[in-house]
């Protein structure tokens, strides 16, 4: 919130590069555009230096913090798209549950569901405007903050994954505790998973009404799942949450804004995810890029699958690699991204040269065709 009062989610500045939203539909671009996941992060000393004071869920709460963090990224680098600053857990927050960031270990939940009488403790129905106002409002000010420079990404963590997280109590090799609810507790999952996907919904479209001109919902625990539970516990709700989006949007005469689906290593059930509702799959570097594009067909378009690590490569490998990959995926229909997010450790300057890389390739790839 600004000191005169709230700024309303109207009047937005105009769109000045609309790239990523015309990839993400399907449209011609003259570059493939490129963004990465964990944008606004640790391998940033602006953002270190900002996040130093403040508690990190403090800062997701923090309106002018999340917009500041969001638009640290585009200061530096032609990026054709930013996502707000948030983090997926805050969605087991608004249910009641309480998440707090350890040092050294991450997010924590120092209590998480045991049994599925637990279950009862969460808040049954949520109202987000209440409980993730303050998303909204990171949203509505980042807009403006801006300036039409690029469009911005609104996201989610999916239900499985935040599923596990609030059974596991935090980070897992295994899930073996989450797991363990899908194979003897299924109703009582299927129950937990459809108050999420409920939530997650109407969060989203919370988002969009905020100012989100496309959304990314992160189902990163997929991995961790073989196909048919994938199937019975993901994929139901992942459809579930386009499907509810979409209708929400077009009964409130919202816009119908891009919807992105990355489920993380379920490189299984691409076909079943190309079917799910949304405009473009996010894919992690498990998939050669040819392969995706053959199994998944030309209607769909693909984000990704740079393997986070090679931006440790020197400069000159990064483009090498970046050539490599979009000669795999071609210039349309394809939004340019890591696997993954950014790790902590990673230099800017390779995070610089990976834009530059797909800026540069992607012109030239055009130019050629």
């Amino acid at each position: 919130m600004e000191k005169n009062g709230p700024i309303a989610p109207t009047g937005f500045p105009v769109l000045k590069n609309d790239t990523f939203l015309r990839a993400a539909q399907g449209e011609e671009t003259e570059y493939t555009p490129v963004w990465c996941m964990r944008q606004a992060g640790r391998y940033l000393p602006e953002f270190r230096e900002t996040r130093a004071a403040q508690d990190f869920f403090a800062t997701c709460r923090s309106p002018e913090t999340c917009c500041e963090l969001t638009l640290q990224p585009l200061r530096r680098f032609p990026l054709d798209a930013a996502i707000i600053f948030s983090d997926i857990l805050v969605v087991p927050q608004a249910l009641g549950m309480e998440v707090v960031m350890v040092p050294g270990k991450g997010p924590t939940f120092p209590e998480p569901l045991k049994g599925v009488e637990d279950l009862l403790k969460l808040r049954q129905k949520v109202d987000v405007a209440a409980e993730l106002g303050y998303v909204f409002q990171a949203i509505t000010l980042t807009r403006h903050r801006l300036e039409g420079k690029v469009p911005l990404i609104g996201f989610s963590g999916a239900p499985w994954t935040l599923m596990s997280y609030m059974i596991e109590g935090g980070g897992s090799n295994t899930m073996a505790k989450a797991k363990a609810w899908l194979y003897r507790h299924p109703e009582a999952s299927h129950r937990l998973l459809t108050l999420l996907a409920d939530v997650i919904a109407d969060y989203l479209v919370g988002q969009v009404a905020a100012g989100a001109q496309a959304l990314q919902l992160f189902e990163s625990h997929a991995g961790h799942l073989g196909p048919e539970q994938f199937s019975e516990f993901c994929l139901l709700y992942i459809r579930s949450i386009a499907k509810q989006v979409k209708t929400k949007l077009h009964e409130n005469a919202m816009p119908v804004v891009p919807l992105i689906i990355f489920a993380k290593d379920a490189h299984y059930a691409l076909e079943d995810l190309a079917q799910s509702g949304y405009d473009v799959i996010g894919l992690d570097w498990t998939i050669r890029p040819e392969d995706a594009r053959q199994r998944i067909g030309k209607d769909i378009t693909l984000q990704g699958n740079l393997d986070p690590c090679a931006l440790y490569a020197p400069k000159e490998k990064i483009g090498e690699l970046v050539k490599r990959m979009l000669d795999g995926f071609g210039t349309q229909r394809y939004i340019a991204n890591l696997g993954h997010g950014l790790y902590p450790d990673m230099s800017p300057e390779h995070v610089g040269a990976f834009v530059d890389a797909v800026h540069a390739h992607s012109r030239h790839l055009n130019k050629h065709n």
